[in-house]
């Protein structure tokens, strides 16, 4: 849970599909997929997005839900996270979390409430051949 050194699951450059600079504000609902990096200010919501990386200038304030969440800045608010959350060095999270997998870095801060709860499992799909949350298996 706690770990100390770099990050070392940042995406590249290559992988970000979106991003906010140091001296961007955005107030308002937001959905992406893919990768996003936010380095500016945001208040509202971010909601059914892929990976949310907070650059070190970067606060957002209000409710996350995403698939993964990275914290190298300072979010506050209410936060969902159906894959995992990594808090590094320097990062901040206040507020109520809900995820299956939190890795807090040497330096990182959880000030708030977290409630682990386990991803949904993927079962096959027998129809389809593929796998899906929640599915049945029957034989």
């Amino acid at each position: 849970m706690f770990a100390k050194g770099d990050p070392k699951s940042l995406p590249t450059a290559d992988e970000i599909s979106a991003f906010l600079g140091k001296e961007t504000v955005f107030q308002g609902k937001m959905t992406f997929q893919g990768v996003f990096r936010l380095d500016g200010k945001f208040e509202g919501e971010i909601f059914d997005s892929g990976t949310l990386i907070v650059g070190e200038a970067a606060a957002i304030k209000g409710k996350v839900g995403v698939h993964t969440l990275v914290i190298l800045g300072r979010v506050d608010g209410e936060v969902r996270a159906t894959s995992r959350v990594e808090i590094h060095a320097n990062g901040i999270l206040c507020g109520d979390l809900v995820t299956p997998v939190l890795v807090i870095n040497e330096g990182g801060l959880l000030d708030g409430t977290c409630k682990m709860e386990k991803a949904e499992p993927t079962t096959p799909d027998i129809a389809s051949g593929t796998s899906s949350p929640g599915n049945p298996v029957s034989t």
